[in-house]
């Protein structure tokens, strides 16, 4: 197993610990441990720090168990001053590099989050399914879902088909997204703003 692989593993799974051991002849043996407490969140802002973003991480994350996709989901996101978008699904720990229904649900529910805000105050936005489009400018993303019967599509296994996941995860992050913007007013203007700038370049290129 890769070194990158083992150490994606406690980022997915919070409360591991693994640790590798370089035995290979040296002056002496060397030994790297992996845990991450957070989970996901961890794992977002080692994300963002790869971009080399100065912004001060605020990770939104959280983790729900959803009898109605007979699983568990954890989420976490940021913006940051970056225009790389990083969103990354898993299912069962397992990267689907193509994405599918958890990482759909998850662009529903940031879009209807981000949207629903605006209209409450009066700001502009442009309509959900535009902004679902363009919403992963500068956002970095973890969406991870543990489930009892997943349905891949494909021979790679590396996108999720179970429908309910998509409803599931996106109403997930619409409540958890909007409680955040009601309560951190500032950045929800803020990412409001860039929804609006992301759209007028759009519309002027």
């Amino acid at each position: 197993m890769e070194k990158a692989r083992v150490r994606r593993c406690p980022f997915l799974n919070r409360g591991l610990r693994i640790s590798l051991t370089d035995e290979r002849p040296a002056d002496e043996a060397r030994m790297v441990l992996f845990r991450f407490p957070e989970g996901v969140r961890d794992f977002v802002a080692t994300l963002d720090a790869e971009t080399g973003s100065a912004i001060d991480p605020d990770v939104i994350g959280f983790v729900r168990e959803d009898p109605k996709m007979a699983g568990t989901m954890e989420v976490a996101l940021l913006w940051s001053g970056s225009r790389e978008e990083r969103i990354r699904g898993f299912v069962n720990s397992r990267a689907t590099p193509q994405g599918g229904t958890h990482v759909d649900g998850f662009r529903d529910g940031v879009a209807a989050a981000v949207t629903g805000y605006a209209r409450e105050k009066g700001l502009p936005v442009a309509d959900p399914d535009s902004c679902a489009d363009r919403l992963g400018e500068g956002l970095t993303a973890v969406v991870s879902v543990k489930l009892d019967h997943p349905e891949f599509l494909g021979a790679t296994r590396g996108l999720l088909g179970n429908p309910y996941v998509r409803e599931c995860v996106g109403e997930a992050v619409r409540e958890r997204l909007g409680t955040w913007f009601a309560d951190h007013p500032e950045r929800a203007a803020e990412v409001v703003d860039r929804m609006t700038d992301i759209h007028e370049r759009v519309m002027t290129a």
